[in-house]
This record gives C-alpha cells, sequence and structure tokens, in this order.
C-alpha cells in the first residue's frame, strides 16, 4: 500500500490497540474502567499487555469505546478477520472526524446490509422486485393511462 492509503495504524498488541482506540475516542482510563466494569490498575496492565482480558471484559471494552467488539477479538487473536469487507470496516474506525458513537453506528448498518445480503445470496431470489433492485418509478407506481389530466 501507498502511504496515502487509508487504513488503520499497525499495533504491536491487544492492549495498544485499545489505548489507541480510547486516546481516539477521547476517553480517560479511568472512565472506560469503570464502564468495562474494571478497576484501573487491570486497564492499564491490559493497555501495556501485561494482562489478557477475557472474552467478556473484550465486551465490555468494546462497548465502552463504541466499537465492535469482533475489532477487539481480531486484535486479541480469538478470531481470524476473514471478513472481505474489513478494508471499510478499518476506514469507519480510522476515521478521527467522526466520534466513537458515530464510528459504531455505521459498523452496524455496514454489518447490517452485509448480513441482509449474505442471507439473500443463501436463497435464491425469486424475482428482481424481491430484491429492491428493479428500476424506480419516481411517480410511485402512476402510469401514464392513470394519470389525471
Amino acid at each position: 500500500m501507498q502511504t496515502g492509503d487509508m487504513e488503520l495504524p499497525k499495533v504491536a498488541s491487544l492492549g495498544e490497540y485499545i489505548r489507541q482506540q480510547r486516546q481516539q475516542a477521547k476517553i480517560s482510563l479511568r472512565q472506560l474502567a469503570a464502564q468495562a466494569g474494571v478497576s484501573n490498575p487491570y486497564l492499564s496492565q491490559v493497555e501495556r499487555g501485561l494482562r489478557k482480558p477475557s472474552a467478556e471484559i473484550l465486551n465490555q471494552i468494546a462497548k465502552g469505546l463504541h466499537i465492535s467488539a469482533q475489532a477487539l477479538y481480531v486484535q486479541a487473536g480469538l478470531i481470524e478477520d476473514r471478513e472481505p469487507h474489513s478494508d471499510v470496516l478499518a476506514a469507519i474506525r480510522a476515521d478521527v472526524t467522526l466520534t466513537g458513537r458515530q464510528r459504531q453506528v455505521l459498523i452496524d448498518i455496514y454489518e447490517s446490509f452485509c448480513k441482509e445480503n449474505r442471507a439473500d445470496t443463501a436463497q435464491p431470489p425469486q424475482s428482481a422486485e424481491h430484491l429492491g433492485d428493479g428500476p424506480v418509478n419516481p411517480l410511485n407506481g402512476i402510469t401514464p393511462d392513470s394519470r389525471e389530466g
């Protein structure tokens, strides 16, 4: 990739990733620890790579950061990032002009569209109308013959 391409900065560890996300969201360590239900020293140790949090704590940290838990699971090595749309998610997560909440809403919407599309491709479509991909009629079903003069 060229240096001008939009990508997430490489992080050495899960803790570094959590710290980056926390700082980007302008959340203090104390605030995030409270939201995640862990102590300040514990979260500090996670950020420094001295502790490896459980999946449940990762979920709570993700909620506190307003990011997807999947992102933390990938960083923790609990799951592989096999999603072909990860560039889109990376771009959303890396956009510093958005708030954490805005990023999470965009991610949720994007992931719901992807899930819906995967479900559609799993079943053969019945018709183009079923998919909503047909031509859009700006007259909402009114044909030239049915319009009043």
